[in-house]
């Protein structure tokens, strides 16, 4: 009997009813492979690689000897492919990660010029020289924000600029399980992030390389000399990427309208740019008779849009976005030259397989998720409704079913991707891009196009001039939206595996064919119902020690107003709230408090170390921001030493147990998490009414 049970499960995962449909399965296998190699909380070793090398042989060999149930050792075969590319990417693009603290000059020349969280200039500088610093530990890249007076510099791709900066390693997750900005810059080659409050000085105009990066920026300053104003700042970023100029009150509302994705060059625009180009070119072709009859005009219109296309990311500084929504646009276009259908969930995975392949760390980026979720949800259901949509509908009534139908799909696919990233969910989203998206592809991609076309003569500003009404008519769609009562609100983050759990109910209900694909369903409503079930840490202590956030009745109180502004911030938007950090200060350093039966008190200032000592011999739990030796009593003692190695550290409660769990316990001993070795475990503490015992002691 249960050989007759494998049997027909066997049967069935064969897939006979999968014929035709197999191929957009092909980048999930490989996302499951890659997904592995990054969730694993230590290295692969020699054996464990040896380990999958047989079992990539022993499946190629099934595979070849006629294996009957084929398409499971396709799968396995992708999986560990997928696992495979994860880490030869990890040691490819290895680098040397500044360990310590400098203080000194710096020289580089400018990679890219960009804005931080703070709204300050940031730069991005390769060929980097440190003070004292041998070659092969300096960085390959750092990232540099210039505070203070920086006027007199107009900084620049291919410059070679000098500055004394504070740079240390890339900061990691500021609470366990959080984001982890060092596997981000691992793969970024960022070896050092920090800033400058002193002047960049010009060491080197230019030294005759990125000359691509100096045109770019070049357009970008002539865009925002035709359309001064937040107008010329948004069309520099459609058409160049450059979002320097943008302003922060105008970045605030395009994110509370759900119209950021309007300024990343992305599917969005590569799509309306290429598309406009192929019509273009194709009624050009068309216009001579003659050759539109005897040559394939259709296939030379789409060769000229994927030239366009290359254009464009070339131009626009050829980012991730860019790169991944460049390779979507040309594989469509390339259908077409095939004579094969050029929206189909095919080309779709055919997309997603070469931006795994290339950039296997894609997989684990809000902007890739988002992106294939929603291009795969808009082509499912227009696949939908091209089959079930009634006859005889008129033409503008199916554009605007249409447009009012992406709009929502789009929304509704990218939605749970927004809120378990950025913790907001615009509630008028669907408004904002009903009413400005058509804008953006019927007047601005086009005057963008008609710019570039009449550049060389000079002429640019004619494109410029028919954009300007429509770019201020999106900006003040964004801000009209989100002035809007309760056009915004926050959700707490999402626990490890929502998104894994959520992408495989809906692929299944997408890609399967026949009953089971309302399996995915039900795996849907789980991963949900494990994000509303999901409790927040009762206690997060910040990795220097100096900051302690504490749950109470729902809100998150904190140990002071100002200082680790960026772990306080990201504890209150992980949360759900809105709260300042001034507000929700309402502890005060050096003073015990109670979190779920914890004692607690954090230290800093001066005389910490005897204070924390004192506080020892009381019991609970005691973070200092410096170094304590020698401390005694029955507390649990976190100083600066032991939160250089564990990183931030959360505290949950439950049965009377407070458990301890480290940043890096989470993060694991990774290529990009270099340091200190892994810590141990962090003890559980006993709670009871009059005092917190070490493990039960």
């Amino acid at each position: 009997m249960p050989l007759a049970l494998l049997s027909t499960t066997l049967s069935a995962l064969r897939l006979d009813g999968q014929r035709g449909a197999l191929v957009p399965w092909i980048p999930v296998c490989l996302a499951c492979g890659i997904g592995a190699y990054f969730a694993l909380p230590v290295e692969p070793s020699t054996r464990h690689w040896w380990i999958l090398a047989i079992v990539l042989l022993l499946s190629v060999g099934g595979l070849l000897a006629g294996l009957r149930h084929w398409p499971l050792a396709v799968a396995l075969i992708l999986i560990v492919f997928g696992f495979g590319l994860a880490g030869l990417r990890t040691y490819m693009v290895a680098g040397p990660v500044l360990d310590w603290r400098y203080y000194g000059p710096v020289t580089g020349r400018v990679v890219t010029v960009d804005r931080s969280g703070s709204d300050k200039i940031r730069l991005t500088l390769d060929r980097v020289k440190l003070d004292r610093v041998a070659p092969e530990e300096t960085p390959l890249r750092v990232r540099v924000s210039l505070h203070g007076q920086q006027d007199w510099l107009d900084p620049s791709p291919g410059q070679r600029i000098g500055v004394t900066a504070h740079l240390s390693q890339p900061q990691g997750p500021v609470e366990p399980g959080g984001f982890d900005f060092r596997r981000m810059a691992w793969f970024r080659g960022l070896g050092a992030v920090g800033y400058a409050r002193s002047p960049a000085i010009l060491v080197r105009d230019d030294d005759g390389t990125r000359p691509i990066g100096r045109l770019r920026m070049a357009i970008s300053r002539h865009v925002r000399t035709v359309l001064p104003g937040e107008a010329g700042a948004f069309a520099a970023a459609i058409t160049t990427g450059d979002r320097s100029a943008m302003g922060a009150e105008t970045l605030a509302a395009l994110r509370a309208s759900n119209l950021a994705h309007l300024l990343a060059i992305s599917g969005l625009h590569m799509g309306l740019l290429t598309g406009a180009a192929f019509w273009a070119l194709r009624l050009a072709f068309s216009l001579v008779p003659g050759w539109a009859l005897s040559r394939p005009v259709k296939k030379y219109a789409a060769l000229g849009a994927l030239a366009v296309g290359a254009v464009y990311l070339a131009l626009s500084g050829g980012n991730v976005a860019t790169q991944r929504a460049f390779i979507m646009a040309a594989v469509m276009l390339v259908a077409v030259c095939l004579d094969r259908r050029a929206v189909t969930l095919r080309a779709v995975a055919v997309s997603a397989t070469i931006v795994l392949i290339l950039r296997p760390e894609a997989l684990t980026e809000p902007g890739f998720q988002m992106s294939f979720a929603a291009t795969t949800a808009l082509v499912a259901a227009f696949r939908m409704m091209r089959d079930h949509a009634p006859v005889g509908t008129g033409k503008w009534r199916r554009w605007l079913l249409a447009l009012v139908f992406s709009s929502l799909v789009a929304g509704v696919a990218t939605a749970p991707y927004g809120a378990a990233h950025f913790n907001q969910l615009s509630h008028y989203g669907l408004l904002a891009n009903v009413l400005a998206v058509p804008v953006m592809g019927t007047f601005v991609m086009p005057a963008a196009l008609l710019a570039a076309c009449l550049a060389p003569l000079g002429l640019s500003w004619i494109g410029f001039w028919l954009m300007k009404p429509a770019v201020e008519w999106i900006m003040a769609v964004a801000h009209q939206v989100a002035a809007l009562p309760n056009a915004t609100s926050h959700v707490q983050s999402a626990p490890a595996g929502f998104l894994g759990l959520f992408s495989l109910g809906m692929l299944l209900l997408i890609l399967w064919r026949g009953p089971m694909r309302f399996s995915g369903v039900a795996v849907a409503v789980a991963a949900i119902a494990l994000w509303v079930n999901a409790e927040r840490p009762a206690v997060l202590i910040a990795p220097s020690g100096g900051l302690i956030g504490v749950m109470q009745e729902g809100k998150r109180h904190l140990s002071k107003p100002k200082g680790d502004g960026f772990a306080a911030r990201v504890w209150l938007e992980n949360d759900g709230d809105l709260t300042e950090q001034s507000a929700a200060a309402v502890f005060e350093p050096g003073h015990r408090f109670w979190a779920s039966g914890l004692s607690i008190v954090q230290i800093s200032g001066r005389g910490a170390a005897d204070r924390a000592r004192e506080s020892c011999a009381e019991g609970g739990l005691v973070v200092a921001s410096v170094e304590v030796p020698d401390a005694a009593g029955s507390c649990l003692l976190l100083d600066s030493v032991d939160l250089t190695r564990t990183g931030a550290v959360s505290v949950r409660v439950r049965d009377g147990q407070a458990h301890l769990t480290s940043a890096r316990a989470k993060t694991g001993a990774r290529p990009w998490n270099s340091g200190p070795a892994l810590p141990e475990a962090l003890p559980t503490l006993s709670i009871t009414p009059d005092k917190v015992l070490i493990d039960g002691q």
